[in-house]
């Protein structure tokens, strides 16, 4: 049954707008046109629907859209062999898309990284972790593990694991608002720019400048930290700690990896 884009947004309680506006994402085939009528069918019924579904759930327009883009097209009146694919499916596939191949539940993350459970659940709830929901469970990345790994090796050291906790939760209040003015910049002065028409050109502007922010927020954390630590010592007068930071410092050498 054909539809015009009035009748789909009735039958899918999706608003006209939005279908445009995902039909200029690429995420729905084109429609049939009949002189200036655009005509849909079944398909784009059950892809509004699915992309409704997805968002939902939380993934962005732009991993629902690279996840569309391997997948087959099929025709209104038939499916491909093997039927179509199936919510977990997708959800696996951009669970990948999202955190990476490998995902791992609360109590796995824990046992991996050599954390006790009830601190996993203490950092998620203080927002220091954040896992991605696939289909109703809670998976946390190779991200979170490293995370988890490198505060049991903080806390190693000595460090009050309350005054810790409040120390992230404020750093992650702090990192929260700097990154969304971080992505009005980036919406303002680069994806609307007109020389970066194509999702594409914007998807691959963004992957470029990540790993570049990424280093320089951590490059600038690292100086600001030895600076102030730096200052304090020759406040106090220890001379010979004051030696032995600035050698500390001098040798040291910062690695910002992005996978």
């Amino acid at each position: 049954m054909p539809y015009r884009v009035e009748q789909l947004a009735e039958v899918t309680g999706v608003r006209v707008d939005t279908i445009r506006f995902y039909q200029g994402k690429g995420l729905l085939p084109p429609p049939e046109r009949r002189g200036r009528i655009a005509l849909y069918d079944e398909r784009h019924v059950d892809r509004l629907r699915e992309v409704r579904q997805l968002v939902d759930q939380g993934f962005r327009l732009a991993q629902i859209g690279r996840l569309l883009e391997r997948r087959p097209e099929r025709a209104p009146d038939r499916e491909e062999p093997g039927g179509p694919v199936g919510e977990g499916e997708l959800l696996r596939e951009l669970a990948s898309e999202a955190v990476g191949a490998r995902t791992l539940s609360r109590e796995e993350l824990a046992q991996e990284a050599g954390v006790p459970l009830p601190l996993i659940q203490a950092a998620q709830a203080a927002g220091l972790v954040e896992p991605t929901v696939v289909g109703g469970e809670e998976r946390f990345s190779e991200a979170d593990l490293e995370m988890a790994r490198t505060s049991l090796s903080i806390l190693a050291a000595g460090f009050p694991l309350d005054e810790l906790l409040r120390l992230a939760m404020t750093h992650a209040r702090n990192v929260s608002d700097v990154t969304e003015r971080a992505i009005d910049l980036f919406d303002e002065h680069v994806r609307r720019d007109p020389a970066r028409r194509a999702s594409r050109d914007v998807t691959e502007a963004f992957q470029a400048l990540l790993p570049h922010a990424t280093r320089l927020v951590a490059l600038h954390f690292q100086r600001t930290l030895v600076n102030r630590a730096l200052e304090r010592l020759r406040q106090r007068g220890d001379a010979d700690d004051l030696e032995e930071a600035l050698a500390a410092a001098e040798s040291a050498e910062l690695e910002v990896a992005w996978k």
